[in-house]
């Protein structure tokens, strides 16, 4: 079975954000404005992005 990826990419600014949210955007890789970055689409990496969901892009590759 095809492991399915997904590319994520920071569309709003972490100024203002909680710092709980500052840190996932952190951990997930994403450093400014407009940078992507792909990673496997498991529950936890599912889960960063519901939490940043309002700042955040995601596309399925």
């Amino acid at each position: 079975m095809a492991e399915k990826n997904i590319k994520i990419t920071l569309v709003r600014s972490v100024a203002g954000s909680l710092p709980k949210q500052r840190a996932t955007i952190k951990a997930l890789g994403l450093g400014r404005m407009h940078s992507s970055v792909v990673h496997a689409a498991t529950p936890a990496t599912l889960g960063m992005v519901r939490t940043v969901a309002h700042m955040v892009k995601v596309e399925e590759i």
